[in-house]
């Protein structure tokens, strides 16, 4: 087996033909795989398809619907959009709650979609690239399960908690920055675990709650949230927001109801809509052309914007193919062969 560069267009066909084999519908085979496909098109390896393997064991388990058809409950006359995912993955209920999102967000200058009773699964960015698409910033979160010390606690109870925000540039791609609120995301950790590598220090504690950079002990043990007290802080306010506010899951209640952290996490997000220009009417100047303003003064002093290496390795993609090595082209061959059968 050799390494090989496949289309965008044809590595999306075989990660969906892997979730057909899988069980998986349409609806949910199609927005999974279009995530995935975006982690390894922009060179995110922690959200491509090293994660294919995550969606199945969590399939297999019965702790997902791969059936599931998401539905976009009524609220009329509020700027509240919901989507009950039925208890599918959280990328093919935002597909169906998008536009109304974008309606919404248009007529009253924000809106917000919910959508509960879903697994989330992989980065948040897509998703907030697809909210700027329509002209809108947005604002999107979610917690996890707890596998994050609070700082000052000895003990996993925060989700990684991840938080992404974009705003629209019309004529270039969209300031977008995609974080989680811990030190650095589970995958990461996973990764160099599989690497064989240590953790850069600062990232984790073992099981008693000493610091450790030994990737096995720290994902028995607990990360620390980024910043110390304020990603703790921020951490915390997903909880509320996306998880208690919204009537789903905390992170505490996800790990209860999973019993491990080897499946994707079952919770809720909350995504946030808003119109630059219905903000700033009245007002002199136009949003977007101010907002160029600060991004050309921020690069103009040497700093880089967030998501450039992305965008870069996008066009790369896009132009050449993407890259897949060896294991990896044996990795597709054997998951689309064998279907959930390949799981453990």
């Amino acid at each position: 087996m050799t390494d090989l560069t496949v289309t965008v267009e044809a590595l999306q066909q075989r990660v969906e033909a892997i979730f057909a084999k899988a069980g998986l519908n349409s609806v949910q085979a199609g927005a999974i795989a279009r995530v995935i496909i975006a982690g390894e098109r922009d060179a995110c390896k922690s959200h491509g398809i090293y994660r294919i393997e995550g969606v199945l064991r969590t399939v297999k388990a019965g702790k997902v619907s791969p059936d599931a058809l998401p539905v976009l409950v009524e609220q009329e006359n509020s700027a509240i959009v919901r989507v009950d995912a039925k208890g599918g993955f959280a990328n093919a209920a935002f597909e169906l709650g998008l536009p109304a999102l974008t309606e919404r967000a248009r007529a009253s200058g924000l809106a917000a979609l919910v959508i509960n009773d879903c697994t989330h699964f992989s980065a948040l960015w897509p998703e907030v690239e697809a909210v700027t698409a329509q002209g809108l910033a947005g604002l999107v979160m979610c917690p996890s399960y707890a596998t994050v010390a609070p700082t000052g606690g000895n003990k996993p109870l925060l989700g990684t908690n991840p938080l992404a925000f974009g705003w629209p540039r019309p004529n270039g791609s969209p300031y977008v920055f995609d974080f989680a609120t811990s030190v650095a995301a589970r995958g990461e950790m996973e990764l160099y675990r599989r690497a064989g590598k240590p953790l850069p220090d600062g990232w984790a504690i073992d099981a008693d709650g000493d610091p450790t950079t030994d990737p096995q002990e720290a994902l028995a043990g607990a990360m620390l949230p980024f910043g110390g007290h304020k990603g703790s802080a921020i951490g915390t306010m997903i909880e509320l927001l996306a998880g208690i506010m919204i009537g789903d899951l905390t992170s505490p209640e996800v790990l209860d109801y999973l019993g491990t952290t080897t499946l994707a996490p079952r919770h809720g997000e909350l995504i946030l809509a808003f119109s630059p220009k219905a903000f700033a009417a009245g007002r002199s100047g136009d949003p977007f052309a101010r907002a160029e303003l600060l991004f050309e003064a921020i690069v103009g002093q040497g700093a880089r914007l967030p998501s450039e290496r992305r965008y870069a390795a996008r066009s790369k993609s896009v132009a050449n193919g993407i890259a897949l090595t060896a294991a990896e082209v044996e990795q597709l061959d054997r998951l689309e062969a064998l279907g959930l059968d390949a799981i453990a």
